[in-house]
Order: C-alpha cells, then structure tokens, then sequence
C-alpha cells in the first residue's frame, strides 16, 4: 500500500503541504490543469526551487490576481460540488472545509453555514486544500500519516485582530482530533511565530492518522513556507510502501468492567466507538466480586483516537475507569475487487501474505442487499460471489 507521511518539524501550511507534494514527484502540470477543474479563476499558481540551512526543497506561490470576497462555508461547498473534480477528491476537500467550519463556528458562536472564512476563504487557500487532495490521489497515495505538529509560539494578525498561536481553528482542531503537539523546539524562543496554519491543521487532522508505520520509502519531499526562521521552514514528506506484514505501531487496547449497566445499552456504546473510529470492539462475559455476573468492554484502535474513545466510554457506561495497554498487531494485506454475479455486484476483501492473495470472502453487506432485493437465500449469492473471488487467491497482491 502506498503511503504519504508528513514529518511537520516546523508546522505545516497549506503550501507547504502542496510544495512537499511537488517536490516528491507531483508534476505541477498535472496539478494546475486539475486545478482547472475548479469554476475558480484570479490566480496563478507556480513553483520556487528554495533552500535554507543547507536544506533544499520546493516553494509553492499561489499569486492571486482578483481581489475576492471572504466566502462562507455554503459557497465553498456548492464550488467543490459544481467542479469536475474526480468524487473522491470533491468528498475529501469538502470533509476538510467542513472541519474548518465546525471549528470557525463553535470560536465565534455561529452556525457552520453561516461562517465566513477570511484568511482561509480566499482563493489561495481553496487551491491549498483541493491541491492537496489532488496530489495524493495523483501520487497514487492510499494512506496518509503524520507525525506530531510543531505549532509556533507568541501572536499572529488575524481578520478579527491580534490572536495567541495556535491560531483557536488550529487548536479546536488539533482537540478535536486528539492529536499529539510536538514538544517545542528551543528556537521558538528566540524566533516565535505561527507554524500551524488553519489550513494546515484542517488538511492534516482530516487526512492523516497520527502515528508513523513501517514503510519502506522510495521518495522525500520538502515544501518550504513563506517566513525565514532560525531553522528550516519547511514540511518533510515521505513516500513509500507498507508491507502486508506491517506491525501495529501506535495501537492500543481500553478495556473497562461493567457489572451495574442494563446490558441493552452496550449495543448503542458499540455503535459510537465504531463511529469514532475504533479498529475492533467486542464484549466478554465475566464473573465480578461476590459472584456477580458482568462484562468486559474491549476496544481496539489508533493511538490518536484514545482521547474519544475514552470520552465514549465514561459518557455512555456507568464505568469508574479504562485501562490501556500498547499492542503490537501483525496484519495481513487486505485489499478490495468487484466480481459481477448473475445477480449483481459484489465486493470482495482479498487477504494477502508475502505478497501474494491468500483468502478472498464475499462482503456480507453486499450479499445480503443482493438476497433482499431477489428474495433468495444468502448463502446462494453468498456462494456464487465466493467461487468468483476465488480465482485471485494465489495472484501477486497489488501494493
């Protein structure tokens, strides 16, 4: 599987973002003329080679021609919505666009809709987030992950004055996405300034899972900012491959017991850790203290989601505490192809080892759509749909 991970040892920005992407391989041509598929004219977007302290790399400049009004949330959807923009791109730049709307909204007391963005309403920062989504779907990239943001230090000019950094949007969104702050560095001291952008943080905490997996790496990118700083101002991207035999690197398991709950609410817990991103929940029956029969809630999931998790549990159970424990997970490759059944689509999930499809299972969903709409047994498309995938089992796994 291929992989993008950010290292933002200075903060990341959106153009940093983009000038990363383009120094690791992006062809600008091949972004500009995407960009075009954007109803969005009054700018010129170009690439700087740059360096500093020894360090090379790639500056984006998004030259804004048109002077442009500040746009609300509604705006900004409906131009996504309207462009020829591939589906999964409109969907990704949208889901960050509306994280920062959530996040402008709950700073200002406002309705999402009803937010203006200023800074990050422009036209450069429309081309920073559907850039970036176009240069990972361009790249090839499947996953994203990023290492702990730095986030600057001291004050920053806002449209609504003088503001502390993080800028609040940066903030609310770092907390909301649990995500870990990396330690300052000393030089802030001497150099304060603003290193996580709005823009920044949006792209990052919708795109990216926090953690660092095992890759192995085939190119690196550096995409500068705009300020000269005591040390490099700049966005590492690293790009690679993840072996099917990838440990589980930043997972861990909450655990609470629970022997006081009406056992019906557990379904309704289940649904919301699921929703908040857990990997796996399941529930164990157990004996408690003088003989009293309960449960045990496992819940397995990323590092980063720990903080919502937890909150699930405490607000949605009647326990006291959770335990966490790391865990180390060897998994398998999984990956996903259609196979046409006389009854109609059905995906199924390959399982792959040492690079080659070991396993292929029909996915239940897709089944069980198929047997309601034809009236038939399960297990008749279930079954047909199985002897089709069949067939990849013993192929190369694609990366």
């Amino acid at each position: 599987m291929k992989i993008a991970f950010f290292d933002p040892f200075s903060g990341a920005s959106g153009d940093m973002i983009l000038g990363a992407l383009v120094d690791a391989g992006l062809p600008l041509n091949a972004l500009t003329s995407e960009l075009s598929k954007l109803d969005l004219g009054g700018y010129r977007i170009r690439a700087e080679r740059t360096g500093q302290h020894g360090i090379h790399g790639t500056r984006i400049v998004v030259d804004v021609t048109e002077d442009v009004h500040s746009r609300t949330w509604t705006e900004i959807r409906e131009l996504i919505a309207n462009s020829r923009l591939d589906g999964a791109i409109k969907d990704a730049a949208s889901d960050i666009f509306r994280r920062l709307a959530n996040a402008e909204a709950k700073i200002h007391n406002a309705e999402p809709d009803a937010v203006h963005f200023h800074e990050v309403g422009g036209v450069d920062a429309i081309v920073d987030i559907c850039g970036a989504c176009i240069g990972l779907a361009l790249l090839g990239i499947e996953d994203v992950y990023s290492g702990p943001p730095q986030v600057g230090s001291g004050f920053a000019h806002s449209a609504h004055g003088i503001i502390p950094v993080p800028a609040p949007a940066t903030g609310e969104l770092l907390a909301d996405a649990g995500t870990a702050i990396a330690s300052p560095i000393q030089a802030m001291l001497a150099s304060p300034a603003e290193l996580l952008t709005p823009t920044g943080a949006a792209i990052l905490t919708t795109l990216a899972t926090f953690r660092r997996p095992s890759f192995v790496p085939q190119a690196i990118g550096y995409g500068f900012g705009q300020k000269e700083l005591s040390w490099p101002n700049a966005l590492r991207v690293w790009i690679g491959e993840i072996t099917g035999d990838d440990g589980g690197t930043g997972e861990i398991l909450l655990e609470t017991n629970l022997d006081d709950m009406n056992p019906q609410f557990v379904e309704l817990v289940t649904e919301r850790l699921f929703g908040a991103g857990a990997l796996d929940v399941w529930i164990t029956p157990v004996i408690m203290k003088k003989g009293r029969p309960g449960s045990v809630i496992s819940v397995l999931a990323q590092d980063d989601k720990r903080h919502q998790l937890e909150q699930i549990l405490f607000m949605n159970t009647s326990t006291l505490g959770v335990r966490s424990s790391r865990v180390d997970r060897v998994k398998a490759g999984r990956s996903f192809e259609t196979v046409a059944t006389r009854w109609g689509d059905v995906r199924i999930k390959l399982r792959a080892w040492n690079g080659r499809i070991i396993d292929a299972a029909p996915e239940y969903a897709d089944c069980l759509a198929l047997a309601r709409q034809h009236e038939l047994p399960i297990r008749e498309v279930w079954n047909e749909a199985h002897r089709m995938g069949e067939a990849f089992v013993g192929r190369r796994a694609t990366p």
